[in-house]
C-alpha cells in the first residue's frame, strides 16, 4: 500500500446517506486518495465532494472517483476483482443489516475477498472513523497475506 491509497466505497440504499454524510465529514483526507465505488454511491460521493470542496476552499482540487456499476449488477464483483488485484488498499462497505438483498451472495463474496486479502474493511462509521484517522493513512503500508496455497493443493 502506497501514500496514496485505493479506498473502495459501497453503501446499501438504506445507508447511502451515512456514506455520503461520512464523505462530507472526511472530505479534506479522502481528496488525498483514490476512491473506486459501485454504481449509485460512487455519483453521490463525487457530487458530495464537490460541492465540499468548493465549500471549503473555493478550489476545484483534482478528485478521482471511479464509478463501477451498481452492486446487484456487478459492481460488488468488479471490487472484489480489483481487490484480489492488488487494486484496492481498502474498503468501506456501509450495508445494512436489516434488509434482504437480492444480491448477497455478491455482498458475501465482496467482503470474504476483502477478508482473502486483507486488506481494512469499514462496515459502520465508527469503524470507517478510525480506519481514515489511523496515522497509517499517511504511510505506506504491506499487509501480510497469508498463503492459502495449501487449500488448493489438498486432495478432499
Amino acid at each position: 500500500m502506497k501514500r496514496q491509497k485505493t479506498i473502495g466505497l459501497v453503501a446499501h440504499d438504506n445507508r447511502k446517506k451515512d456514506m455520503v454524510e461520512w464523505v462530507e465529514w472526511n472530505w479534506d483526507e479522502l481528496l488525498n486518495h483514490n476512491l473506486v465505488c459501485t454504481g449509485t454511491t460512487g455519483r453521490l460521493v463525487a457530487e458530495a465532494l464537490e460541492k465540499k470542496a468548493k465549500q471549503c476552499d473555493g478550489e476545484n482540487r483534482e478528485l478521482s472517483v471511479l464509478c463501477l456499476k451498481s452492486g446487484p449488477l456487478g459492481g460488488d464483483q468488479q471490487l472484489g476483482a480489483m481487490i484480489s488485484e492488488g487494486q484496492v488498499d481498502m474498503l468501506i462497505f456501509l450495508w445494512d443489516p436489516m434488509q434482504p438483498q437480492p444480491h448477497d451472495v455478491d455482498v458475501k463474496a465482496l467482503l470474504r475477498i476483502a477478508v482473502l486479502y486483507n486488506i481494512p474493511i469499514a462496515n459502520n462509521r465508527s469503524t470507517a472513523d478510525f480506519m481514515i484517522s489511523s496515522k497509517l493513512m499517511k504511510e505506506a503500508y504491506q499487509p501480510k497475506i497469508k498463503d492459502y496455497s495449501e487449500y488448493i493443493t489438498r486432495k478432499v
